[in-house]
């Protein structure tokens, strides 16, 4: 078997994080592998799956392979593998992984590459690095894919602007776009993970901090919310004017970062989008102002700009590099500016991701019997599977929900009956 991990010797210490993972993680366990393993759904199929390689993506591995699939893993950020679990997939699940934390980016392409080389019927993407690579540099391979996924805000905005130009040739499945994935997934997910990844990276004291949250979606929110939870006052820059207001009824300060980089302590990029924070906000920042990142790509925080202007970097801790100005102010960079909660930290608790892997495994099977039905294009996945994956979550949760009585239903399709 082919693949590329950093040390095969840390494989037992990776199982075991991937069986502590598995415990919370019951609906892809029980109420699906268990299904995948009888009916073998994904028989013959071979997966690509450019993910975060954590305990919680090697589970959505297992449950694939089970079901039939060839499964092949790489990594969607440079600094989010864990590399015992990586080496675990490999040597206990015979799994090829492609992913070593840290990797340089050239590394980072090759090991997509080497995934493209395997001819998948099925991507699986977070950010949507492996689909543009396969459009770009494997054309001649897009005929053989019945179809992708996609897990993140970041990577369904790049995949909805090449289905816009026409250049997106065959179809995807947003699962970022399932209600059960980004109610819960991005906002209870990232707000924790998000916290735990500038704690560890810092060891600060949040509470009585004053807390920048670039970025009210879902993400946003949940930041926003652990963020005052700790005991922080909180700022939200938006650039939308109804989140704005949201965030505002929230109870959250609101204003332009210009004037939120004067007073903050932490600043929390989730916004999707580039130079969020830029060399105008550095200026004004107090000193030892820290920055970070919990957006999918390295491109919130204009490092450049901050390199520019800095007369003396150095390392004072494992995820923080100091950038001295010209005027002695100290700035700390967390995690090189890459998505803090996985760089820093283990990313989202695995109850949570519980669902948004049920998505997207339910999604993979979902392709295989109709992705070939499916024009190219970005489709929200669908209302069954998500209503679906919340069931299966309230059964293994122990919670009962009412049902809704043949008067209730009638009265709800009627027009006539009113007061």
């Amino acid at each position: 078997m082919d693949f590329h991990v950093k040390d095969l010797s840390l494989a037992e210490q990776g199982k075991n994080r991937i069986e502590w993972a598995e415990i919370d993680m019951p609906v892809l366990r029980k109420e699906i592998r268990e299904r995948f393993i009888k009916e073998k759904p994904l028989k013959g199929i071979r997966i690509a799956a450019c993910l975060h390689v954590t305990t919680e993506t090697a589970n959505l591995m297992r449950t694939l392979k089970e079901g039939g699939a060839e499964v092949y893993l790489c990594a969607s950020n440079p600094l989010s593998t864990q590399d015992d679990v990586a080496a675990a997939l490999v040597k206990y699940y015979d799994i090829p992984v492609f992913a070593i934390k840290g990797e340089d980016e050239d590394t980072y392409y090759s090991h997509i590459r080497e995934l493209l080389k395997r001819k998948p019927h099925i991507t699986m993407d977070d950010g949507a690095d492996l689909i543009s690579t396969l459009h770009k540099e494997y054309p001649e391979l897009t005929s053989e894919v019945i179809g992708g996924t996609e897990e993140t805000t970041t990577g369904v905005i790049r995949l909805k602007a090449m289905a816009k130009d026409g250049a997106l040739k065959y179809p995807v499945i947003a699962v970022n776009e399932a209600l059960t994935k980004h109610l819960f997934d991005n906002r209870y997910g990232t707000g924790q993970s998000t916290i735990d990844g500038i704690l560890r990276a810092t060891n600060r004291l949040i509470s009585g901090s004053v807390f920048v949250v670039a970025g009210y979606g879902w993400c946003g929110k949940g930041v926003a919310m652990r963020a005052r939870g700790m005991g922080a006052e909180v700022i939200v820059t938006e650039v939308d004017p109804i989140k704005a207001l949201e965030a505002r009824m929230d109870g959250f300060r609101v204003m332009p970062m210009i004037e939120a980089a004067k007073v903050g302590d932490i600043f929390c990029t989730v916004t999707g989008n580039i130079n969020v924070i830029r060399e105008e906000h550095f200026r004004v920042m107090k000193d030892g102002a820290i920055i970070s990142n919990s957006g999918h790509f390295n491109v919130e925080i204009d490092i450049p700009a901050l390199e520019r202007m800095a007369v003396k970097k150095r390392k004072v801790r494992e995820f923080v590099e100091e950038y001295t100005l010209q005027d002695g102010r100290r700035i700390y960079l967390l995690a090189e500016g890459r998505l803090v909660n996985l760089s820093a930290a283990e990313g989202h608790p695995a109850s949570v991701m519980d669902m948004s892997f049920a998505n997207q495994a339910l999604s993979a099977e979902y392709i295989v019997k109709e992705g070939k039905n499916l024009k190219p294009d970005v489709y929200v996945v669908p209302g069954h599977i998500d209503r679906r994956v919340a069931e299966l979550k309230l059964k293994a949760m122990g919670i009962a929900i009412d049902e809704l009585t043949p008067e209730q239903v009638e009265y709800l399709n009627s027009w006539e009956m009113g007061t």
